[in-house]
């Protein structure tokens, strides 16, 4: 009775953080956007005692008895099968129960055994499919979850790891620090640049180049806590997508002819995500899209997907059960002119 009581407060304390002003916006845009899948979508968004996390282990640190621990507590590897690309380094477990295993603290001089993410950021990182030697830039990379992951899969030959705003670009050299070893630490190259003008200031550096761009994050603004706050963010939304496009022309001009570009975000907006992609594909002669529904296909088991995208793109649907997502992903290719 006590539990349940519990319980019941933490529903309705859950309930009273949730931005009506934000869930009144994506009820009218994602209905519309997403039909009779919203809904289902909307009950995961709006009820967090739902949502799952993965735990991606550190090769670095060797955590076997994280393996075990986790396999002990009903977890299993989140990738299996014949995926595209998928390096046996690469170890993330998910659980079918939601919850969150237990946060590692950040200690200086000592390495973390796992990083715990949604499962779907992780699909953006195998898209890209990084092969040892290869120049990458991840442009926008706080807090450093698809930089680390990027590094458990293979050593690029140079790691650019870039970030703008200053507060995250110190969450990302953490975040390197508590995972990376020292000798690996010392190829990876950390700025905080306008990741518009990295094209300019390196044209045609890197073999693989991930956009993970700053995007109405759908989780986090729902429990926006301050109302003011939600509805300045709700008019800054209309802009996101002109910064988005102006990244990646940006990235386009930062990649090697024949290399390949990774575009995500973890919003369900059309505007932040396909129609990015079709303005990029209109407007630059030198890029053709590439597809990836072999790698959708191969991880339908564990991940639900919007039907009817194109082939060279996905979006991850949250669902209770499968709580991974919003993610959108679309890869790109530079061709020689």
């Amino acid at each position: 009775f006590l539990s349940l009581k519990r319980e019941n407060r933490t529903k309705e304390k859950l309930q009273k953080q949730i931005c009506q002003v934000v869930l009144d916006h994506f009820e009218k845009q994602y209905s519309t956007e997403l039909g009779d899948t919203w809904s289902n979508v909307r009950d995961v968004l709006t009820y967090p005692l739902c949502w799952q996390y993965a735990v991606l282990l550190n090769k670095f640190s060797q955590p076997a008895e994280v393996e075990s621990t986790l396999r002990l507590r009903g977890y299993h590897p989140a990738f299996q099968g014949p995926l595209p690309y998928l390096p046996a380094s690469l170890k993330c477990y998910i659980g079918r129960n939601p919850g969150r295993f237990p946060a590692q603290k950040h200690r200086a001089g000592k390495l973390k055994g796992y990083y715990l993410l949604n499962a779907a950021s992780l699909l953006p990182v195998l898209a890209l499919e990084v092969k040892d030697g290869e120049d990458v830039l991840d442009l926008c990379a706080a807090p450093g979850g698809k930089s680390v992951a990027i590094l458990q899969c293979a050593c690029p030959g140079q790691f650019h790891c870039n970030e703008y705003d200053d507060l995250r670009s110190r969450w990302l050299k953490q975040t390197i620090e508590s995972f990376i070893p020292d000798p690996l630490i010392n190829l990876i190259t950390v700025s905080n640049l306008d990741g518009r003008q990295i094209g300019d200031l390196k044209p045609e550096l890197y073999d693989k180049v991930l956009v993970d761009a700053p995007c109405s994050n759908d989780r986090s603004w729902l429990f926006s806590s301050d109302t003011q706050q939600a509805t300045r963010r709700l008019i800054q939304r209309k802009e996101l997508s002109s910064l988005q496009f102006q990244l990646l022309r940006s990235a386009i001009k930062a990649l090697r002819p024949g290399g390949s570009l990774v575009y995500s975000t973890c919003t369900l907006s059309k505007a932040e995500n396909s129609d990015v992609i079709n303005l990029i594909l209109n407007s630059c002669s030198n890029v053709m899209p590439v597809d990836i529904s072999e790698l959708a296909e191969a991880v339908s088991q564990e991940f639900t997907f919007l039907s009817g995208t194109q082939q060279h793109e996905l979006l991850v649907l949250p669902e209770k059960g499968r709580a991974w997502g919003p993610m959108y992903v679309a890869k790109l290719t530079k061709i020689y002119s």
